[in-house]
């Protein structure tokens, strides 16, 4: 059905509608269209890495370097170890972070060899509280459409993966899960959790 308000006050009113619109709301496209152009960057870089034909071993070091400048490791460090982060000590804080880093970089490297032909698509974007929510479809040769959230975070000063969303599972959230159940098991030590990621990484091939 065709408005009956005439063009001139129609005008007029977005006119005063976008006014009132407070200032965040503009912060807040702003950052969501960085955002998704932050995801699509760096998600093509991923995927001419895992795509090209150089060895696994150059595809695992030329990652590397990704990782630590487009994910915000330390924060999701940070986030997984939940409220046992206030109780470490400084020394546990620091023995933790570096062995959460080479953790998560084991996790990612080792699917790289799994992923030929990879293929994504940027979608909408959304708040997802302070962060931004990116969606995206992941495809691989044979396999169905992954439908993945990428949150992104700009607490560091700049644009940096602090998630990922796969089938509606925070790896993060389920991290943490994860973690403060192992450390409720042993007493509440973070200590516990230091030696089970130190002997994590001592027995990874």
């Amino acid at each position: 059905m065709q408005s009956s308000i005439p063009r001139r006050h129609a005008l007029a009113l977005l006119a005063a509608t976008s006014a009132a619109m407070p200032v965040a709301s503009a912060w807040a496209v702003d950052a969501r269209t960085q955002a998704r152009a932050f995801v699509t960057m760096f998600g093509n870089k991923l995927v001419a890495i895992v795509n090209s034909d150089i060895p696994l071993e150059k595809k695992k070091a030329d990652i590397l370097p990704l990782l630590g400048q487009y994910v915000d490791v330390d924060a999701i460090g940070r986030y997984c170890l939940g409220r046992y982060w206030r109780t470490a000590t400084p020394d546990q804080q620091d023995r933790y972070l570096k062995l959460f880093h080479q953790v998560l970089v084991n996790a990612i490297t080792d699917k790289i060899g799994d992923y030929r032909g990879v293929t994504f698509v940027v979608g909408s974007s959304a708040p997802a509280g302070d962060d931004t929510a990116v969606s995206t479809v992941i495809n691989r040769p044979g396999q169905p459409g992954a439908d993945t959230q990428w949150i992104i975070s700009t607490t560091s000063g700049s644009p940096k993966v602090v998630d990922v969303v796969g089938e509606g599972a925070s790896l993060r959230l389920t991290q943490r899960q994860d973690y403060s159940s192992f450390i409720a098991r042993n007493g509440g030590n973070v200590d516990g959790l230091l030696h089970a990621l130190d002997k994590q990484i001592a027995n990874h091939h």
